[in-house]
């Protein structure tokens, strides 16, 4: 084999290297240690709230019976549909940006509308309704708020004097 010659220095300058950046997770890993131990040993002595900042040793045993209740299918779950769902996005983003770019009337038009949908707060494009499994002939009220035009507001007009 044809091997590459490398120098003396450069030999030790890669070893420096790599002893550094062992160092370095070592470093790193004592400090979470520690920071883990110290935490464990105020929470046991009391001296920290242990209700308030709870402990190492309970998160860990809630994570591993979470685990043990299909924990890790539902991140699965949740990975999945945020994967598919940004790809969802990414992807009718890049063909209406594609068309808006070919069609200077389309563009000129969905202007105005497009510059009030980028300057609303992101949390404010969600849906009106959220109904989370509830029936909507329950109330008019969904986790606190109030929606005025829902379909069974305008089925039944008594909704107007209901609070009065």
């Amino acid at each position: 084999m044809n091997k590459i010659m490398i120098s003396d220095e450069r030999r030790k300058y890669l070893k420096k290297i790599k002893r550094e950046k062992w160092l370095v997770l070592i470093a790193q890993i004592s400090i979470l240690i520690g920071f883990l131990l110290i935490w464990e040993i105020l929470a046991n002595k009391n001296i920290i709230d242990s209700f308030i900042t709870s402990q190492p040793s309970r998160i860990f045993n809630t994570f591993i019976n979470l685990g043990s209740n299909d924990l890790l299918k539902h991140i699965w779950v949740t990975t999945y549909e945020t994967i598919i769902g940004f790809g969802l996005g990414t992807i009718l983003g890049i063909i209406i940006a594609i068309i808006l770019w070919w069609s200077n009337f389309l563009s000129k038009v969905a202007e105005p509308y497009l510059v009030v949908l980028n300057s609303l707060p992101k949390v404010a494009l969600r849906t009106n309704y959220n109904n989370m499994g509830r029936s909507r002939y329950t109330s008019n009220y969904n986790n606190g708020d109030f929606y005025i035009f829902n379909s069974y507001n305008f089925r039944k007009s008594k909704w107007i004097y209901k609070n009065r």
